[in-house]
């Protein structure tokens, strides 16, 4: 689908968004089957900094932010933008007067496959964002795109108005369906680790508590003692 803006697409709910964002993206990506993780080349330009928000997406081509500039009027508080180009490209297609504009429509940050400017500026104002690269190449605005389409990011599709949640440890990806669902899990998930967190401390070895000295044994592995030398 290309050369479109969708308008008005269904998004999560933002308190639902704000509930995924109490949960790291490890724990959400485990909770939910280990599958949803985005290119794990995008790093974050902060530190410190954990966001979630409903997908709006943008496709561009490479070296053109045009479909970028489309997309802020489809913004809506509590949005993240997705940014992806037709072929790769690291040009630094946002920069510091990008994220003002999306700032004031409450967007909450942005995740793009391809390069960013105004690095120091982005962190000063408090709009994180998730990036292949970091690049002072400029770009054009003569291409167009579409915005609100289903963009991939390695095996992941992000559809409009599912769930983004990125942190330091990556970026992971809840379909708008499946929010609820994924809450519990990661709710339960947390739980469980809390438990073990507290037998770890006490002691309790990883071998024991996982049950993993049959498996050790089942894989042929032989406690020896050590020789020593006289």
């Amino acid at each position: 689908m290309g050369r479109v803006i969708i308008t008005g697409p269904p998004r999560a709910s933002l308190d639902e968004v704000d509930r995924l964002q109490q949960f790291g993206v490890a724990t959400i990506h485990e909770a939910i089957g280990r599958v949803g993780l985005l290119d794990p080349r995008l790093r974050p330009i902060q530190t410190g900094v954990r966001v979630a928000g409903t997908a709006v997406t943008v496709k561009c081509w490479p070296g053109d932010n045009l479909m970028i500039h489309a997309a802020v009027e489809q913004c809506r508080p509590g949005d993240l933008l997705v940014v992806t180009t037709t072929s790769e490209s690291t040009d630094g297609v946002f920069g510091e007067l990008l994220a003002t504009s999306f700032q004031s429509r409450g967007v909450r940050g942005l995740v793009t496959t391809t390069g960013v400017r105004d690095t120091e500026e982005l962190r000063s104002m408090s709009f994180p964002v998730w990036s292949a690269a970091v690049s002072a190449q400029g770009t054009v605005k003569a291409t167009a795109g579409s915005v609100n389409v289903p963009v991939a990011i390695g095996r992941t599709v992000v559809r409009p108005g599912d769930v983004v949640v990125a942190d330091e440890d990556g970026i992971v990806l809840v379909p708008r369906r499946d929010t609820a669902v994924a809450i519990e899990a990661a709710t339960a998930r947390v739980a469980k680790e809390e438990q073990t967190r507290a037998a770890l401390a006490a002691g309790e070895l990883g071998l024991d508590r996982y049950g993993l000295r049959s498996l050790l044994a089942d894989l042929g592995v032989e406690y020896r003692k050590a020789a020593h030398d006289d």
